[in-house]
């Protein structure tokens, strides 16, 4: 296992990971939205009839490997430990805001990576944002900010998450109670049975590696330390050979499957997803890996984030992917409406003050 960390282990990972990612593209994902931890979850909020947004109505199996590829893997190498008490109402907020951003956006920071190595420019764009909300939020790290201390709880506590994750899946697969897209991206998935192990694979792989695309900016950032990257540009060379393989890489602004070109708002999107994923401890792949060894707060977080998800799309708050004029409609540029812009900048001001509120350390020379 002590390999899987050294740089060349982690190389090896981020490959690995990649050519998951691309198997289920193959197998009926969106192209360009094979693994995004934000739309899956924006998705299955959808399933569980959370919001109405037809389009994008389906309970993901692989959220539930994610998390649960995480809980198997910390159980088997006794890493499993069930903690609590870390600020949750806050995080839960975190999480809100985090997808925010990343709808906003079209995304979270691993689709992100994804759109980059298809071509998608906008994502390219996007990164600096979430480049400068890490920093931002590793700048509030460095000055002291800290959500408190996790504490030990009953191992049930820790476990929680998945269990109700396993018990969600077994009714979606042996009943119809919950929607499901029959159009749009919500209705493009590969069969369940491979979207589980695949996931399942993934999950714990970035338990053992600790992959987390804030984490690897903020470390850079704080300490000089590119160990957390070297997974994520191996993801994305794993996708970039894939994209290129299928005809699907295009060097564009334009045209890009859901997307927009809305520069500003991608921007600040994903500044949102960065600098709350560095306060709460991780992005949104790293806060369910987390939930799924153990961290109550982590699986608060993700509730936050599934609130956010139904909030987004119950009042209109999502981008807009672009799309080009045909004989019936429109061309459509894209982007999020006019309260999407003002809840995304009132969350990043959110954040600002969360940040501030919670500054443990005196400053120098006082």
């Amino acid at each position: 296992m002590e390999f899987l960390n050294s740089k060349k282990g982690l190389a090896i990972v981020g490959v690995l990971v990649g050519a998951l990612i691309a198997t289920l593209a193959f197998f009926g994902n969106p192209s360009n939205m094979a693994v995004c931890a934000a739309c899956f979850i924006r998705d299955m909020a959808g399933s569980l009839k959370l919001h109405s947004a037809a389009p994008v109505q389906y309970f993901r199996p692989e959220i539930v490997g994610f998390v649960v590829g995480s809980f198997l893997i910390a159980l088997a190498t006794k890493e499993f430990r069930s903690t609590a008490g870390s600020s949750p109402m806050v995080r839960f907020i975190l999480g809100f805001i985090m997808m925010i951003g990343a709808l906003i956006f079209l995304g979270c920071p691993l689709r992100m990576v994804i759109r980059m190595a298809a071509g998608d420019l906008n994502a390219w764009v996007g990164l600096i944002g979430l480049a400068a909300g890490a920093i931002t939020g590793a700048l509030f790290l460095k000055r002291g900010f800290s959500l408190g201390r996790e504490t030990d709880t009953g191992k049930v506590s820790g476990a929680v998450l998945p269990i109700v994750l396993v018990v969600l899946l077994i009714i979606s697969v042996t009943t119809t109670v919950f929607a499901a897209s029959t159009e749009g991206p919500g209705s493009k998935h590969a069969p369940v049975a491979i979207a589980l192990i695949v996931a399942l694979i993934i999950g714990a792989l970035a338990q053992k590696t600790r992959i987390c695309f804030v984490g690897g900016i903020r470390n850079l950032f704080l300490m000089k330390d590119f160990t957390l990257l070297i997974p994520i540009v191996g993801i994305f060379v794993a996708m970039l050979v894939y994209s290129i393989a299928t005809g699907n890489f295009k060097p564009s602004f334009d045209g890009q499957p859901i997307a927009h070109s809305q520069h500003l708002w991608n921007i600040l999107g994903l500044y949102a997803v960065g600098f709350g994923g560095v306060l709460a401890g991780g992005c949104p792949l790293r806060q369910m890996v987390l939930a799924g060894q153990g961290s109550a707060d982590a699986a608060v977080t993700f509730l936050g984030m599934l609130v956010g998800a139904a909030f987004a799309h119950n009042f209109g708050l999502a981008g807009v992917a672009a799309s080009a004029a045909t004989d019936t409609t429109a061309a459509v540029a894209g982007g999020p409406s006019t309260a999407g812009q003002i809840v995304l900048v009132c969350s990043i001001a959110v954040l600002f003050v969360i940040a501030l509120t919670n500054l443990r350390r005196k400053k120098v020379g006082k």
